[in-house]
């Protein structure tokens, strides 16, 4: 499980989380904001890994994605928490991310695998960037705003675009 360096480096992703919810709750924004930066490269890093190295592994298949969302909804937290993000665009980021995985759930009922699509990737890197950006200007309101919005648009359109695409799964389901 632990034995591929996607995995190891997808497991260190998540034990970043904590420190970085420690850095932030503490004041160290400079030093938390380094945290999570390291935390999404390292995503890049252990999926580039996974495929350039043959280290794909239903471990990693499942963790990776799950990595991503408890680093992005940790910070979404602390924005929320700060007042620097409202908590009903967190609340449609979780309904998008419950949602898609439903859906993925029904296809695997199915036999079907329903990749990532390359909106997931930009609404990802999106929300990745947006929260850097929001820890960088902290107390600058159109900041966040914009930051927010980006992440609610891309959120929203990946969330449609997974659903539109695969909606023929719905009719093979009991």
């Amino acid at each position: 499980m632990f034995k591929t360096t996607a995995n190891k480096i997808t497991i260190a992703r998540i034990i970043l989380i904590p420190v970085f919810l420690v850095l932030a709750y503490t004041g160290h924004m400079l030093w938390a904001l380094a945290v999570y930066i390291i935390a999404c490269l390292s995503d890049f890093a252990d999926g580039y890994i996974a495929r350039h190295y043959n280290q794909i592994s239903n471990f990693g298949k499942f963790m990776d994605p799950l990595a991503d969302k408890m680093l992005v909804l940790a910070a979404m937290c602390f924005f929320i928490e700060n007042g620097q993000m409202p908590g009903w665009v967190v609340a449609i980021v979780l309904f998008r991310e419950f949602a898609v995985s439903g859906l993925r759930l029904i296809a695997v009922e199915q036999s079907r695998v329903i990749a990532a699509a390359w909106s997931g990737k930009i609404k990802t890197a999106s929300t990745m960037v947006g929260l850097c950006v929001m820890m960088l200007f902290p107390t600058v309101h159109l900041v966040n705003i914009i930051c927010s919005a980006v992440i609610l648009l891309t959120t929203v359109y990946s969330g449609v675009e997974y659903f539109w695409v695969n909606r023929d799964v719905f009719k093979d389901a009991d």
